[in-house]
């Protein structure tokens, strides 16, 4: 295996593990959300089935439904427990809000390996779940494959600037990755080509989270199942002298009475648009940086 290969099981255990605590920690992810909704906003569709893909605890659901009322919405994780959350609070909001003309799907699997049929769903959403895949061009290739013709594909996924501080302290111990990797807006749009996708257009914003001390940065990361998952890990660096030396490093960038952990965003969105062999597309990018 290399080095900045995923370990899916070990991903799951973290995901099923912070499934309880998710929701109180994840306050980047709920901002994402809400931008990724502004986008969607601007686009003109209306779509009759949705996939949720990577929909953690369920988030999106109740605004997908409030926005469009599909005939069918779908969640999908690779995480247990983590569906079990976003089923408990979509079938509530299900039950009080919606007639039967919705149909609500939860599927535990792997966004590498789909499980649904060809030219199936209108639209499928993704926030901040790409970044646990191995292989972005599979994903892609499925996520193609299943949307009909002139669906959309809209996503957010971290770019490589995310948790430098964190990166840059940990290189003075190892040359492993303690960190997941993360994919560059460039190559995102490079795939979607590849992939069959027109017209995408990618946008990069960075985000710092401030914390008084480094035990809350580690402390969010936990509860929100963001732990190391790379196979080829620095398996025995994780003990009580490690993370000492570590806060150590940490500190230097102290500014104003607070320690940044900063996030690099990717958003994005494509097309499924089936154009002659020999149409190119142009991938539109804008950057805030």
């Amino acid at each position: 295996m290399t080095q900045h290969h995923i370990d899916k099981k070990r991903a799951q255990a973290s995901f099923n593990k912070a499934s309880a605590s998710y929701e109180n920690n994840a306050v980047l992810q709920r901002h994402v959300l809400g931008e990724m909704f502004l986008r969607l906003k601007l686009l003109k569709i209306n779509p009759s089935s949705i996939l949720d893909l990577g929909c953690g605890p369920g988030n999106a659901g109740p605004d997908l439904k409030n926005f469009y009322k599909p005939h069918d919405l779908i969640y999908l994780d690779f995480a247990y427990e983590m569906l079990k959350k976003a089923e408990e609070k979509n079938r509530d909001h299900f039950l009080k809000a919606f007639s039967s003309r919705t149909t609500q799907q939860f599927i535990c699997a792997d966004m590498e390996a789909i499980p649904l049929e060809e030219n199936s769903i209108d639209m499928v959403w993704s926030n901040l779940s790409l970044q646990w895949c191995n292989d972005l061009d599979r994903v892609f290739a499925q996520i193609a494959k299943i949307l009909t013709h002139n669906g959309l594909f809209i996503f957010s996924t971290f770019g490589p600037s995310t948790l430098h501080e964190l990166r840059s302290s940990l290189a003075s111990f190892s040359e492993h990755s303690h960190v997941n990797q993360f994919i560059d807006m460039h190559d995102i749009g490079d795939a979607l080509i590849r992939c069959g996708f027109s017209d995408p257009v990618l946008d990069v914003d960075v985000y710092s989270l401030t914390y008084s001390t480094f035990k809350e940065i580690m402390y969010d990361l936990k509860h929100i199942g963001a732990r190391n998952a790379l196979q080829g890990r620095a398996k025995g660096m994780t003990g009580k002298g490690f993370l000492y030396q570590l806060e150590k490093l940490y500190e230097v960038y102290r500014a104003n009475d607070k320690l940044p952990a900063s996030y690099e965003v990717v958003y994005g969105h494509a097309w499924r648009v089936n154009k002659p062999h020999n149409e190119s597309s142009i991938v539109k990018f804008y950057s805030k940086q």
